[in-house]
């Protein structure tokens, strides 16, 4: 969601909007109205584009899922011949810009994601474990000593690291973007290291 550099169409304002305000006072906090007057439409304006409050949180977060996991293919993919190093950091910076960039949908997943169907959860859930996996590949080629159960472990650890910026304050409140990230990936790399050290 974050690397899109062309106008959003209306469908992604509504889905921006709609993780803002689930993100500030709750998916059952918020009404179709609400939403609609966010993005200048009539509350039954919304139904064009989805069945209802629940597709719009299912789609946020099978979505965001999926663009994590695309978006560690193509970095892998990019990276052929690169040094594991490398692959990693470009797979911490990948989870920094969704992290600073999506932070809506960081809190809207840790309130919410009971909220979706049997379904979309598992769906969710597989998209995770398979974004999780690419991680603890490049990790254990960077920290070779690293049994899998450990790696798996210190990607979670990281993961839950970057996750934490929605509780760092108002946004204003940070330092800059740039030092914020190139903080967060420091931090990223001691604990992958700290975790090799063993």
């Amino acid at each position: 969601m974050a690397t899109r550099t062309d106008a959003p169409t209306r469908r992604e304002q509504i889905l921006k909007e709609a993780a803002r305000l689930f993100a500030e006072r709750g998916f059952h906090g918020v009404g179709v109205d609400e939403i609609g007057a966010a993005v200048g439409i009539s509350g039954p304006g919304l139904y064009r584009h989805f069945a209802g409050k629940d597709a719009m949180l299912a789609e946020l977060l099978v979505g965001i899922s999926g663009q994590l996991l695309t978006g560690a293919k193509r970095r892998l993919a990019e990276a052929d011949g690169v040094p594991a190093e490398a692959v990693l950091d470009s797979l911490i910076e990948g989870h920094i810009d969704f992290a600073l960039d999506d932070r809506p949908l960081i809190t809207l997943h840790d309130r919410e994601l009971d909220r979706l169907r049997d379904s979309d959860r598992k769906l969710v859930r597989q998209l995770q474990r398979q974004y999780v996996e690419l991680w603890v590949e490049v990790v254990r080629e960077v920290y070779p000593g690293l049994t899998e159960p450990t790696a798996r472990s210190a990607v979670h650890s990281v993961f839950g690291l970057l996750n934490s910026t929605p509780h760092l304050g108002r946004p204003g409140a940070l330092p800059g973007r740039g030092v914020t990230a190139v903080l967060l990936h420091r931090m990223a790399r001691g604990a992958f290291g700290a975790a090799g050290a063993e």
